[in-house]
C-alpha cells in the first residue's frame, strides 16, 4: 500500500510540473550555471602553447591526468582556467573528514552543530587554496619542461611570472567553481559540486560516441564488441542504481508515551545503513595511488636512465602497472576493498551512534543500550560493507577488463558511472520532493480558501 501511494503521489506531482514555477526557475538556473562552467573550460591559461598541449594529451595518456581530465570535462587537457576543477576541494574535504574522526579537537568541533560545521568548512576552504597553490605550481613547472627534448615549448614565455600567474588563475578558477556550486545548491536544484563533476564527465560523452561510431564504420570495432559494450553499460547502470539505493534498516524503538485517548503508544523509527557507505571515494583513492607512479615517470620523460639497474627495474614495474595488466587489476581491487572499510570507519562511528540512541531513549529490540548496541552496529556495518566492497570492486574492475580485452578506451568506467548515476538519482529525488511540496502547498491553500468560504 505504501509503495502504491508513493507512486500515485509521484505521478500527480509530475502532472503538476508545469504549475511549479519555482522549480522551473531552479532548473533553469542550474542549467545556466552549468553552461557557464562549460564556457570556462575553454578559456586557456595565459601564455600557453595550444599545439604543445595536444601532444601533452598523447604523452600522458593512461596516467592520473586522464582521470582528472575526465572529472574536469577536458579542462585539464586544454589547460583552462578551471584545469584543476573541484578535485582539490574534494581532496581537502576528505582530509578534513578523516582528521575530524581521528583528531580529538576537530572531533569536538564536529559535535558543536552548525557553528562547528561552519568552522570545518572554513578549514576545508583553506586546504583547498593550499592544494590548488601546490598543484598549480607543479603543473606550471611541468608545463615549462614538457616537450624540451623534442624542441617544443608548451609555454610561450616560461619563468616565475608565468608560474605565479598560472597559480593565481588556477586558484581563482577553482574557488569560482566552488562559489558556482554553492549557488546551484542554494538557488538551483541538486548538489552543486556533484553536478559540476557530473557535467564534466557527461560533456565527453558525445566525443566518445563519435569515436565509437567511427571505429565501427571503419571496421576496427566489431558488431559483437559494440553490442557487448552497450549491454555492459546498461547492466552496470542498473546494478549501480540498485546497490546505491540499498539499505539495511535497523528498527529503533523508543519508550512508550501517553496518547490523547489515554492509552500508551511506543514510537518506532529506523536507522538506515547504506550498503555502500563509502560512496565513490574508494575507487578514486585506489586509482590515484596506482596511477601516480606512472604519471611521474611520464612527466620525467627521458631523465630516467633505463640502462641502469634502478631505471630498468622501475620500467619493468611500471609495465606491470599499466591499465588492464593482471597486477594492476589485482592491486586496484584490493585498494578498493581496503578504502571501503577504511572510509566507512571514518564516516560512521558506531560508538557515537549508540551513545546518541541511549541519550534519546532509543534502543534496538533485543539489544541492550550502550556497549552492546555499539558492538551490534559494528557487526552489522561490517557485514554490509563486505557486500558493498564486492559490488564496488566488480563495477570498477569489469570496465578495466573490457579495456584490456577489446582495446577500446572506455571513458565510462566504474568511477564515472558511479558519479553520474548517484548524482542523477539524487537530483531526481530532489525534483520529486519539490514537486510534492508544491502539490501539498496547493492543497493547503485550497483547504484554507474553503474554510474562509464557509
Amino acid at each position: 500500500m505504501a509503495s502504491s501511494a508513493d507512486s500515485f503521489a509521484s505521478n500527480i506531482s509530475l502532472a503538476n510540473f508545469s504549475k511549479a514555477t519555482e522549480l522551473k526557475q531552479r532548473i533553469w538556473f542550474t542549467i545556466g550555471a552549468l553552461i557557464v562552467f562549460r564556457f570556462l573550460s575553454f578559456v586557456p591559461l595565459p601564455g600557453i602553447n595550444a599545439r604543445a598541449l595536444t601532444q601533452l594529451a598523447d604523452v600522458t595518456q593512461g596516467g592520473i591526468i586522464d582521470m582528472f581530465n575526465m572529472f574536469t570535462g577536458g579542462s585539464l587537457e586544454r589547460m583552462s582556467l578551471i584545469a584543476l576543477g573541484v578535485m582539490p576541494y574534494i581532496t581537502a574535504s576528505i582530509v578534513v573528514q578523516m582528521a575530524s574522526a581521528l583528531h580529538p579537537t576537530l572531533a569536538a568541533l564536529k559535535k558543536e552543530g552548525t557553528v562547528g560545521r561552519q568552522k570545518l568548512n572554513q578549514y576545508t576552504r583553506y586546504g583547498t587554496v593550499l592544494l590548488c597553490t601546490v598543484q598549480g605550481w607543479f603543473l606550471a613547472a611541468g608545463l615549462e619542461s614538457f616537450g624540451a627534448s623534442e624542441g617544443i615549448a608548451a609555454v610561450v614565455d616560461p619563468g616565475y611570472m608565468f608560474r605565479v600567474g598560472a597559480v593565481i588563475s588556477l586558484v581563482g578558477g577553482t574557488m569560482f567553481l566552488l562559489w558556482l556550486g554553492e549557488q546551484i545548491t542554494s538557488r538551483g536544484i541538486g548538489n552543486g559540486v556533484s553536478l559540476i563533476i557530473m557535467a564534466g564527465i557527461v560533456a565527453q560523452f558525445p566525443t566518445f560516441v563519435s569515436n565509437m561510431a567511427t571505429g565501427y564504420s571503419e571496421g576496427s570495432i566489431a558488431t559483437g564488441i559494440l553490442l557487448g559494450f552497450i549491454v555492459m553499460v546498461v547492466g552496470l547502470i542498473l546494478l549501480i542504481s540498485f546497490f546505491e539505493r540499498a539499505q539495511r534498516r535497523l528498527l529503533i524503538q523508543y519508550p512508550k508515551r501517553a496518547t490523547q485517548r489515554g492509552g500508551m503508544q511506543a514510537d518506532r523509527s529506523h536507522l538506515p545503513l547504506k550498503l555502500n557507505t563509502a560512496g565513490v571515494i574508494p575507487p578514486i583513492f585506489a586509482s590515484s595511488l596506482l596511477l601516480l607512479p606512472l604519471t611521474i615517470t611520464q612527466f620525467a620523460g627521458n631523465s630516467l636512465d633505463t640502462e641502469s639497474s634502478f631505471g630498468g627495474g622501475v620500467q619493468t614495474v611500471l609495465q606491470y602497472l599499466q591499465h588492464g595488466q593482471p597486477l594492476y587489476m589485482t592491486l586496484y581491487g584490493l585498494g578498493i576493498i581496503f578504502f571501503c572499510f577504511f572510509y566507512t570507519a571514518v564516516v560512521f562511528n558506531p560508538e557515537e551512534t549508540a551513545e546518541n540512541l541511549k541519550k534519546n531513549g532509543g534502543f534496538i529490540p533485543g539489544i541492550r543500550p550502550g556497549k552492546r548496541t555499539e558492538q551490534y552496529l559494528d557487526y552489522v556495518l561490517t557485514r554490509i560493507t563486505v557486500i558493498g566492497a564486492i559490488y564496488l570492486t566488480f563495477v570498477c574492475v569489469v570496465p578495466e577488463y573490457m579495456i584490456a580485452q577489446t582495446g577500446i578506451p572506455l571513458f565510462l568506467g566504474g568511477t564515472s558511472l558511479l558519479i553520474v548515476v548517484n548524482v542523477t538519482v539524487d537530483t531526481i529525488s530532489q525534483i520529486q520532493s519539490h514537486l510534492l511540496a508544491h502539490q501539498y502547498g496547493d492543497l493547503i491553500k485550497k483547504a484554507k480558501l474553503k474554510g474562509r468560504l464557509r
